[in-house]
Formats: structure tokens, C-alpha cells, sequence
């Protein structure tokens, strides 16, 4: 069975060429960066290039780029490391954030911070009138993510940038699912916090940055060496960050044509389902081109998963399936309501690299079959 990956927000495969120079570094790269012999001096440029990469790939400086270990350390950075710093107990953020930004702010709440969570609208957009109207003296910081990684939906950040930018608050977006298909100028949309993770665009997994924009106060949350300027304690991973940085540049390189061929992937797949006599409704508007998250009447998500994997499909919902349960999709709830039909019957393909038109023809004949099956059960 030839598998087709339709799961790629989940997590991307990585390019042949990143595959190439991270294998290159991790047997030629070996010091630390830290050191000052010239084992060291010649990882720690090597880091610096590649820092110069993940930049320039925002429109910021060297020094603004915190190297971590993925998209969650970045978010957890964020918020915790703002918490740490500033005086005032309140947060605003989205109730379809990642779990990395909603089980931070949760823990916060815990310890007596008051958080506040913007609705969306059905289209999971959130409006920055509500975020003007959610302001306080003692707000401290909103962090509201860029891409929705389960619909798509493209949030108003240089909006509610605009809106902060006269302000003492922080403004932090988790740009993990976006980074890599929207283009990212730090200084438009007006962010201070911005975290990405290596692993959505066909780098490794453990590795990712986030931007911090210069002045913007910042507790470190790992103690230990001095390293990223005494923000972020570890030896830096530098085979892996080679390998970021390279998946980065060839991202950059061809951002357009990677919209244009996702769109066309997405197309084509809706095409087919609508060929083939399926109903389905699409979940979100003014999406990314890489994410299709739709409804479709008379299924039950998790016999769907199954059996889209036993044909050779690799998708995905917005929930999280334990040993006979299901977790209804938070993004989902907070669109519809928790009584809404879509929660139950609502699947994501996500598209990248190595998928061909063919492929989605496929992939969208087998999903229809599936769905008319499974709705005469």
C-alpha cells in the first residue's frame, strides 16, 4: 500500500537537503559554541549563520532570535517568562489558542492570574474590537496565534498590533503553523513575541526560536550556562539548528509557488469530494492554503480516522482519541457551540511537500467512498 500523508500540520517530513546538511553537521559540528578554542569558534559561527537566516526570514535582528528546543518551550517562554517580568495579574488571549499557549495561561490562572478568553466568530476569527474592549490597567500581555492549526483560520494580528503598539503590554503570536507559508515581518505586524518551531516546514523536530523584540522584558524559565544571551540556558543544538536554518531558506525561496500548489492541492480535493456526490461544509474562511478542515454529515470522526488509515491515508481531527473516547476539538466548540453536529464529524487534511495532484485525486476518491459507507451504517 503506496501511504499518502495527508497530516502535514501536524508534523512535516523533512527536505532531502535538510536531511543532507543536518547529516553533514552532526559529523562535522561537533563543538560547543560556548567553548573558545577553535573547535568551538568554528560551531559557534555556524551557529551565528544560521541565526542570520532565521531572522533575515522575519525581518529582525540576530540578537531578537532565542533559539529553543520547539514551538512549545517558545510559547511557554513567552507567557511565563512575560509573567515573571512585568507588574499586573491580567492576560488576554483566544479560546482557540494551542494547548501550548491555553495550558500556559491555565497554570497562571492557577497561581491567581486573571485571564481572559476571546470568543471567535463561526469562521474562528477573532475580532480586535473585542481585544480593544478586553483591556485593562493591569493587562499585561495578549498573545493570540497567527495560523489556527486545526481550520486554517488566519488571525487580524497586524490589526490588534496596531492597536497595542502605543501601549506597555506585550503582544506575543504563536506563528508555529504559519511560519513557513504566510510571510512574517515582525515590524508590520507589530509583535514583540513570536514563536516558531522547526518542524512545520520540513526541518527536524526539537528545535525552533522565538523572536524577542529588543526591550521587550523577558524572565529566562531554564537556569543554568549563559548561553543565548543569558535568556535561554543549554547547549545549543547545532546540527539541529543548521538544519533549521537551511529548511528556512529553501521555505523562503519558494513561498509563492507553496501557496499557489497547496491552494491547487485544496482545490482539487473539495473538486473530487463534490464530484463523487459527498455533502461537506468547510470549517473556517480566510485560511492558510495547506489546511482543509471539513465537515461531513452522517460520519463519526473516529471510525473515520480508522478507516482513512487502513486505506493508506494519514489525516487528522482536531481531537485527541484515547482507548474508546474521543475529546471533543476546543477550536471546534469554540466556533459552533458544544452541541454542534461538526464536532463530531469534522476532519482535517493538511498538505506539503512530496504530494501530487494525483495524490489528492486519490486521496479524495478513497475519503468519499469511506464517507458513503460509513453513512448507510
Amino acid at each position: 500500500m503506496n501511504r499518502i500523508y495527508l497530516d502535514h500540520a501536524a508534523t512535516s517530513p523533512m527536505h532531502p537537503e535538510v536531511v543532507e546538511a543536518f547529516a553533514e553537521a552532526m559529523g562535522t559540528v561537533y563543538g560547543n559554541p560556548s567553548s573558545i578554542h577553535s573547535t568551538g569558534r568554528e560551531a559557534r559561527k555556524a551557529l551565528d549563520d544560521a541565526r542570520r537566516v532565521l531572522a533575515n526570514s522575519i525581518n529582525a535582528s540576530d540578537p531578537e532570535i532565542i533559539i529553543t528546543s520547539g514551538g512549545t518551550e517558545a510559547d511557554n517562554l513567552a507567557i511565563f517568562g512575560t509573567a515573571a517580568k512585568k507588574q499586573g495579574k491580567h492576560i488576554i488571549t483566544s479560546a482557540i489558542e494551542h494547548h501550548a499557549v491555553l495550558h500556559a495561561c491555565a497554570k497562571l490562572e492557577r497561581e491567581g492570574y486573571d485571564i481572559t478568553y476571546l470568543p471567535v466568530d463561526a469562521n474562528g476569527r477573532v475580532e480586535s474590537e473585542d481585544v480593544k474592549k478586553a483591556l485593562r490597567d493591569d493587562t499585561i500581555l495578549v498573545t493570540i496565534m497567527l495560523g489556527n492549526n486545526e481550520v486554517g483560520t488566519i488571525q487580524p494580528i497586524a490589526e490588534i498590533g496596531e492597536l497595542l503598539k502605543d501601549t506597555d503590554i506585550t503582544f506575543h503570536t504563536d506563528a508555529v503553523q504559519a511560519y513557513g507559508i504566510l510571510p512574517i515581518d515582525v515590524e508590520q505586524l507589530n509583535v514583540d513575541l513570536l514563536s516558531v518551531s522547526a518542524h512545520k516546514l520540513n526541518g527536524p523536530k526539537g528545535v525552533g526560536f522565538l523572536y524577542q523584540r529588543n526591550g521587550t522584558p523577558l524572565a529566562p524559565q531554564q537556569v543554568g550556562g549563559e548561553q543565548e544571551r543569558k535568556r535561554r540556558a543549554g547547549t545549543e543544538n547545532v546540527p539541529g539548528i543548521i538544519a533549521f536554518a537551511k529548511a528556512v531558506a529553501i521555505s523562503m525561496d519558494n513561498k509563492e509557488q507553496k501557496w499557489e500548489e497547496y491552494n491547487g492541492l485544496k482545490e482539487t480535493f473539495k473538486t473530487v469530494l463534490e464530484q463523487e456526490g459527498i455533502r461537506f461544509s468547510e470549517n473556517g474562511s480566510h485560511q492558510m492554503p495547506h489546511i482543509l478542515n471539513v465537515s461531513i454529515p452522517g460520519i463519526d470522526i473516529e471510525s473515520f480516522l480508522v478507516n482513512l488509515d487502513l486505506a493508506g491515508i494519514s489525516a487528522s481531527s482536531g481531537s485527541a482519541c484515547t482507548a474508546g473516547s474521543i475529546d471533543p476539538s476546543h477550536v471546534l466548540v469554540a466556533m459552533y457551540g458544544e452541541k454542534a453536529e461538526q464536532i463530531r464529524n469534522s476532519i482535517r487534511f493538511s498538505f506539503g511537500i512530496g504530494l501530487t495532484q494525483e495524490h489528492i485525486k486519490q486521496a479524495a476518491e478513497k475519503t468519499a467512498q469511506i464517507s458513503k459507507r460509513l453513512a448507510l451504517q
